[in-house]
């Protein structure tokens, strides 16, 4: 059986940068940064303050107030965002079509703000006042489920958890869907909303996260030397998939074609990567021999890039070992740098901004890289977006467990 042609034709994106594709995508042109103190709670006395916050989002905007009162506040931003795909791909959702629509949204953590504002409940009050909406609150599968509700979608109805592998994860499996024949549009991404104390705390006491508390805007710096740390964001990237013939006879709007997903573990360390990068370099081979493509024809790469001491390092040695001198040609850059690591729904955003590259021939930069670290030394796009030929680009996400993702997008 030959593998059905896999097509982006919507896309939904709600960051610390803007809440909706557009607005996101011009911030990141801009360079725009959207970290800031917390302002969700205090954070006094961690040692990380500082995150990538939603302003300005209102659910209600995507559905009734009564059911937005029901959800987490992830379930709410990975929805939102998922209208948001769905509306911008044109597509009318019918008795006849909606058999053949799925729903593939994941997320890292999920509800883990109700979880614990649910336990304070419990331990202060009993369980009387625990809401009946708690278990569905919480749930990483519900985003997808209440989606397939709104719209009556009954293809496949899925959820990821892999870390900050998710997003990239589940727009891949969704694509594989569509290829074999399961369905003929997926609604895909992740969604993420970890802004809460024991998420800072967590994180915090890893060494995981930033200290630069007293500079926000210039705490997330992938491949600088000043860099320590990532900063950690909220938001939601979805991506409406679409089997091309399909996407063709509607006269629909394509924004790229996907045309490679690879995966791999590092096998090596539970939050760290393998410091050669094998883990992430196998993980991108698979994806150009599932493309059919030769590293000389990848143009850009949206680097997984979180401004940690390790990973930035790795993530340059795995481009090495994939691409050997071609490297050297690629440009590079971290969206991270601008909206922080959203976790979950890191490889969702990004994928969106890869197709968006790719449509409007241009790179978002990598922002507050001053000073490259010597073993940092490839063209990552500092400072200042870049106008660029890209027939082909590649996004990368790696998460804790040694989990890898990438996608490969092409022009079409």
């Amino acid at each position: 059986m030959s593998k059905r042609r896999v097509v982006v034709t919507g896309l939904g994106a709600i960051t610390p940068v803007g809440v909706d594709v557009d607005s996101s995508w011009q911030s990141m042109l801009d360079g725009v940064c959207g970290i800031d103190t917390v302002t969700a709670f205090d954070p006094a006395g961690l040692p990380c303050t500082i995150v990538g916050e939603v302003r300005e989002f209102d659910p209600v905007q995507y559905m009734p107030e009564k059911d937005a009162r029901k959800m987490d506040r992830f379930m709410q931003l990975g929805i939102s965002a998922g209208v948001q795909a769905l509306m911008d791909s044109g597509l009318e959702v019918t008795e006849d079509n909606a058999e053949r629509i799925g729903v593939y949204i994941g997320s890292g953590i999920g509800g883990i703000a109700n979880i614990e504002n649910t336990t304070l409940v419990y331990q202060e009050r009993g369980f009387r006042r625990v809401s009946p909406f708690y278990i569905p609150m919480t749930i990483i599968n519900m985003v997808s489920g209440n989606l397939s509700i709104m719209y009556g979608l009954k293809g496949p109805n899925l959820s990821m958890v892999t870390a900050c592998s998710t997003g990239t994860h589940a727009i891949g499996e969704a694509g594989r869907l569509i290829e074999y024949g399961d369905a003929d549009v997926m609604i895909a991404g992740g969604s993420e909303a970890p802004i809460s104390p024991t998420s800072l705390a967590g994180f915090g006491a890893a060494r995981a996260l930033s200290r630069r508390n007293d500079d926000p805007a210039g705490a997330s710096r992938p491949w600088d030397t000043g860099r320590d740390g990532f900063v950690m964001g909220e938001g939601a990237g979805i991506l409406l998939l679409e089997e091309y013939g399909h996407a063709r006879r509607r006269g629909a709007r394509i924004y790229a074609e996907l045309v490679g997903f690879g995966l791999s573990g590092d096998a090596y360390h539970m939050t760290g990567p393998s410091p050669g990068g094998e883990g992430a370099s196998n993980c991108m081979n698979g994806a150009m021999r599932n493309a059919g493509l030769n590293p000389d024809q990848i143009d850009y790469i949206n680097a997984h890039g979180t401004s940690t001491p390790l990973g930035d390092v790795a993530e340059t040695r795995a481009l090495k070992r994939s691409f050997g001198n071609h490297a050297g040609k690629l440009t590079i850059s971290s969206n991270k740098s601008m909206i922080g690591h959203l976790l979950g729904a890191a490889g969702g955003v990004e994928a969106v901004m890869t197709a968006l590259s790719i449509f409007h021939q241009c790179i978002p930069p990598t922002i507050n890289l001053v000073d490259p670290d010597p073993e940092c030394d490839l063209d990552y796009v500092p400072g200042t977006a870049r106008e660029a030929a890209i027939d082909v680009a590649l996004s990368n996400s790696f998460g804790f467990g040694g989990t890898n993702g990438t996608l490969i997008f092409r022009r079409i």
